[in-house]
């Protein structure tokens, strides 16, 4: 049987995000190596100007930019919710209240409370995919791709905003 999740609140972003410890303050987020941001923060023009692009394709403009950095911080939002609804229907379920149930029940509870703890694990993997995707826009490299230093590709990316690898590098890895 796996062990059980804590049942204090836990973040992709660690564990000085839970409530009381150092919080960032209203409006502000720390990203999972602990550095604070204001969220929401505007694009300057100039840095989205600077980000790479395929031949072919416009620039990043600001607006652009600052819509995929709005859908990725929604998408925090709703995957910390999530994570924190999954972490407490994992403990509510933690209990030995199952004395006297037959293997066939037991074995229908294992296998719901494993579900449960794959779901709030694949919400984390998100959550972190996200924050790096806000840090690579911050460090003006997103859109590079992280195996072969390319262009990611401004399609790409608004379509799929924590891409990390170009289309020829996430095929070649998928065949692996």
């Amino acid at each position: 049987m796996l062990p059980a999740l804590p049942v204090e609140k836990i973040s992709a972003r660690g564990p000085d995000m839970a409530e009381g410890r150092d919080a960032p303050s209203p409006g502000e987020t720390r990203s999972s190596t602990g550095t604070t941001r204001r969220r929401s923060a505007s694009v300057p023009e100039l840095a989205a100007e600077l980000l790479p692009v395929r031949e072919g394709e416009n620039r990043w403009t600001a607006a652009e930019l600052q819509e995929v950095r709005t859908r990725l911080e929604d998408e925090i939002t709703e995957l910390t919710e999530e994570i924190s609804v999954a972490e407490l229907q994992i403990a509510e379920g933690d209990g030995t209240d199952g004395a006297g149930d037959d293997q066939a029940d037991l074995g229908a509870k294992t296998y719901e409370r494993e579900h449960e703890m794959s779901l709030a694990y694949n919400s984390r993997d998100l959550l972190e995919q996200n924050e790096r995707a806000i840090e690579r826009i911050e460090a003006g490299t997103y859109g590079v791709c992280e195996s072969c230093g390319k262009p990611i590709g401004k399609a790409r990316l608004q379509a799929f905003p924590r891409a990390t690898l170009c289309v020829t590098c996430k095929q070649r890895e998928e065949r692996r």
